[in-house]
């Protein structure tokens, strides 16, 4: 599908449709089909592909400076890794007031791995969609964090962490009388308390993940938009990606400092 024969709403619809299939059988790629890639069995191909694809980039880079670090005049990727690990280790200290191991290499993964995703937003919006139309391929969104399925998986995974250490260090009794007895005192009030404390510790994953989905596609939306205004397009295409240099880290930051915190408040035994 060539972009003259796109509306500028068809080219923007286009370019957010994701590379689908369902698990239990083919579908169409076609929205006003019968059967359409959109039910609970649908897989994103790209946005799994993608994550994938920089978490291996990732553990890769780190794991070859790992090996071949030295004590000496250290090369300016290794400067660049110790620079992360550095900033990544200072920031679980000061927020992080448990014991915990796991802590500091899950808040790297997290930093890292978001930001290389959300760093996908700075190709032009065209140039992997182009190439893989070539192979055939005709719908491809490089961007995993503009895909919600990807930015809950990851929230939700820090859900399951925060109620499994939760458990771990107040035990059942302790988890369940921090939902109760917290902020009313007052024994007929404990209910009052369940239903808050319940709201706000379910609403930790849904802001988390929303946060992450709405800034990133936001911003992948205005690079669409931007692009089809045509040749004027390149001064205003520089202005948003220069934006873009501070909302790609710091929602990479944010993610991985609420992380820190949530965590940091599982292991608090009141």
């Amino acid at each position: 599908m060539s972009a003259a024969e796109l509306t500028s709403q068809d080219y923007i619809k286009h370019h957010l449709t994701n590379l689908t299939v369902d698990a239990q059988g083919l579908c169409s790629m076609d929205s006003s089909a019968v059967n359409p890639c959109n039910g609970f069995w649908t897989v994103h191909l790209d946005t799994i592909g993608w994550s994938v694809f920089l978490g291996v980039i990732f553990l890769a880079i780190f794991r070859s400076v790992a090996k071949k670090a030295t004590t000496g005049v250290p090369g300016k990727l290794q400067c660049a890794v110790e620079m992360i690990v550095e900033f990544v280790s200072d920031s679980v200290k000061s927020t992080f007031h448990g014991t915990n191991p796991l802590i500091a290499p899950l808040s790297l993964t997290i930093f890292v791995w978001v930001l290389l995703m959300n760093a996908m937003d700075w190709v032009p919006v065209d140039l992997i969609p182009k190439i893989f139309e070539l192979m055939g391929v005709h719908y491809m969104k490089a961007v995993p964090t503009t895909d919600p399925n990807m930015t809950f998986t990851l929230a939700l995974g820090v859900f399951a962490l925060v109620i499994y250490y939760s458990i771990k260090v107040k035990g059942i009794g302790g988890f369940i009388k921090e939902l109760t007895t917290q902020p009313f005192g007052h024994w007929s009030l404990y209910p009052v308390n369940f239903i808050l404390e319940t709201v706000t510790l379910l609403a930790r994953p849904l802001s988390l993940a929303l946060r992450l989905f709405g800034n990133l596609y936001a911003g992948e939306l205005i690079f669409l938009l931007i692009a089809t205004i045509g040749l004027f397009q390149l001064p205003v295409h520089f202005l948003w990606a220069a934006f873009h240099l501070l909302v790609i880290p710091l929602q990479a930051f944010i993610f991985m400092m609420l992380t820190i915190v949530y965590l940091s408040l599982a292991h608090e035994d009141h």
